[in-house]
């Protein structure tokens, strides 16, 4: 197989999948994992995909942001286990800001029934969550929803977060990266994110292994302004002491 057909070969991989990993191409492709790299940055200079550790994502993935229902279902064990951790900054008595996504979503599935807690969110599904909770006084807050995220964002948001100051916030990332710190691809949710991260005393970003090395349009925060990422071990140890020198503690579990 000639170069361009084993790269045209991946391509339509990448695109099927959503993902391909060096080691399977090489066991498929019958090449060297050397070859596939090559083959990997010659199709990222086309501008067909996008190099991650281990493999490579199709440009279409990083364009199109997933509903929150569909990320509820993908990585759900690691999410499970990244909120269990996430417990462990969870104050028993304070307050806390818990931003949209599915794993600070499992986080307010767990919070324990015995934590005296003011809640903010601006989350539509954690509110649900949380109303009837008998140790948690709810602040949501309003603006416009988005229907694929279930987040509440816009100026209301943003305006009402510049008198706020929570002892933990509580951050998703669709994207997390060495270089380009933690991104998000809506404009709106990156703007109401900067503003929780600029509430927050201390903030703790809870994100799986597979948004590691991600870059999506709108960075909301550089690594310095995030005190903790909780991930899971699919993140190699060596892109977590990158991160960790760069002024993030990682946490994998």
């Amino acid at each position: 197989m000639y170069a361009p057909e084993r790269q045209q070969a991946i391509l339509a991989t990448a695109r099927a999948e959503g993902r391909v990993e060096v080691a399977a191409l090489a066991e498929t492709l019958h090449v060297t994992p050397e070859t596939v790299r090559r083959d990997l940055t010659a199709l990222e200079r086309l501008g067909v995909v996008r190099r991650v550790h281990g493999g490579a994502l199709p440009v279409e993935r990083l364009e199109i942001e997933p509903t929150l229902a569909t990320r509820r279902d993908q990585f759900a064990e690691e999410k499970q286990r990244i909120a269990a951790r996430a417990l462990e900054e969870l104050p028993r008595e304070g307050t806390v800001l818990l931003d949209s996504g599915s794993t600070t979503q499992a986080l307010a599935d767990i919070i324990p029934a015995d934590r005296e807690l003011t809640v903010v969110t601006n989350s539509i599904a954690i509110a649900l969550t949380l109303q009837s909770h008998p140790g948690v006084d709810l602040y949501v807050l309003g603006g416009r929803v988005r229907q694929r995220t279930g987040a509440a964002v816009g100026t209301w948001v943003t305006t009402a977060l510049t008198d706020v100051s929570v002892d933990v916030a509580f951050l998703g990332a669709n994207g997390f990266s060495v270089t380009r710190g933690m991104t998000t691809p809506d404009q709106a949710e990156a703007l109401a994110k900067r503003a929780m991260v600029a509430s927050g005393r201390r903030c703790v970003v809870l994100a799986d292994s597979s948004k590691a090395e991600l870059v999506h349009f709108h960075r909301f925060a550089d690594l310095d302004d995030i005190a903790l990422l909780i991930t899971d071990r699919g993140l190699d140890e060596e892109t977590a002491e990158q991160l960790d020198a760069s002024g993030t503690d990682v946490v994998r579990v």
